[in-house]
């Protein structure tokens, strides 16, 4: 089954304010594809899997698997899809300590009401394929790391879900256990089955048929600093929006807004001309914290890219900027003084002809 996302979007409260990890994203991945989820932490990974797996809600937007709408789904219909549809590989394996691992590959069957029979089968059958059949008496405690997912990966196909889920599955294993787990997940990618798998680990990329950048990386070229002349009120970019821009207000001012878990905004922060924000996003490849938008009477700046803004202001200046103020600072340029000219060492002969002189000048005059 082809897997579609439209135009999605998850918002959810943390603390008092909003965070928006997955803002308007879209792709589709084929049946048989293996895609990548990449990126760093805190990026939306783990976030968007819960919501292809029907545990989270989008805010927007629309998740289809095989032509079927899933994103909407509630009660009996929801329980079937995370059921049959969709398997789950999780980060920290998530074995029942107390169940063999036959037991924890025969627990979502069981759930499900099939025999204990034809359960028993499957189980055994699963193990076998994740190459565990030798330890399939073992609990988790007696299995290391890269077993534990085996068994997890395992239990996860326990349905024949046409779609298989991994959060950072190569996370707390070591390269041994990591090259069996990799190709374990490649092989599981095949007609009538997708696999997506969230990492942050770029060692994966060969693998995958399809990769999806949670968090693009922004790439300088050539253009010219912009000029952006805004109206009062107008935005220049909203909270939770990814951008490359330092800005540098050279009229007007800039209000920094922030919305909070009720949806009411406040103003955190007015940058006066002289003032430049934004740095975060493009130094650590950040969604912007906060909205920036236009004063009461509106405002000029300019927009500069990473290495414009650090040669204006200096490198030095530049990684200042994070022991400082969170918004807005003004903007100096960066002097180097000059090494007071250093005088060539003495030759031998001139050392010589020096230490003469302050001989005969301490010796005391003659008398007749």
């Amino acid at each position: 089954m082809d897997l579609v996302v439209d135009d999605l979007v998850i918002e959810y409260a943390s603390g008092d304010y909003v965070l928006r990890p997955v803002d308007h994203l879209s792709f589709e991945i084929p049946s048989g594809s293996l895609a990548l989820l990449l990126g760093p932490s805190g990026c939306g990974k783990s976030t968007l899997l819960s919501c292809l797996a029907g545990i989270l809600t989008p805010t927007s937007g629309t998740i289809s698997v095989g032509g079927k709408v899933t994103s909407g789904l509630t009660g009996s219909a929801l329980t079937e899809y995370r059921r049959k549809t969709v398997g789950i590989v999780f980060q920290s394996f998530n074995l029942v300590p107390s169940l063999t691992a036959t037991e924890n590959v025969a627990a979502p069957l069981r759930a499900a009401g099939v025999s204990r029979d034809v359960t028993a089968k499957r189980a055994a059958a699963l193990l076998e394929q994740v190459s565990m059949t030798d330890r399939a008496d073992h609990l988790p405690a007696k299995l290391s790391g890269g077993q534990q997912q085996r068994v997890a990966i395992a239990r996860a196909l326990a349905h024949e879900p046409p779609v298989v889920l991994a959060d950072e599955p190569t996370a707390h294993l070591d390269y041994v256990q990591v090259e069996a787990v990799l190709r374990l997940i490649r092989s599981l990618a095949q007609p009538g089955r997708s696999v997506i798998v969230a990492t942050h680990d770029d060692r994966i990329l060969p693998l995958a048929d399809i990769v999806i950048e949670m968090m693009p990386k922004f790439v300088e070229g050539s253009e010219r600093p912009v000029t952006e002349d805004l109206n009062s009120g107008q935005v220049l970019f909203e909270q939770g929006s990814l951008g490359g821009k330092i800005y540098v207000v050279d009229k007007g001012d800039i209000e920094i807004v922030r919305r909070d878990d009720t949806g009411a905004e406040s103003v955190v922060f007015v940058n006066k001309p002289g003032d430049h924000f934004g740095e975060m996003g493009p130094l650590f490849n950040l969604p912007r914290s906060a909205t920036a938008r236009a004063g009461s009477k509106g405002a000029k700046l300019t927009g500069y890219t990473l290495r414009q803004f650090s040669e204006i202001v200096g490198l030095q200046t530049l990684s200042g900027v994070l022991g400082k103020a969170a918004y807005g600072q003004p903007v100096k340029a960066v002097t180097k003084k000059r090494a007071a000219p250093t005088k060539a060492a003495p030759t031998k002969a001139a050392a010589k002809k020096v230490a003469a002189k302050k001989v005969a000048a301490k010796k005391p005059a003659s008398r007749r």
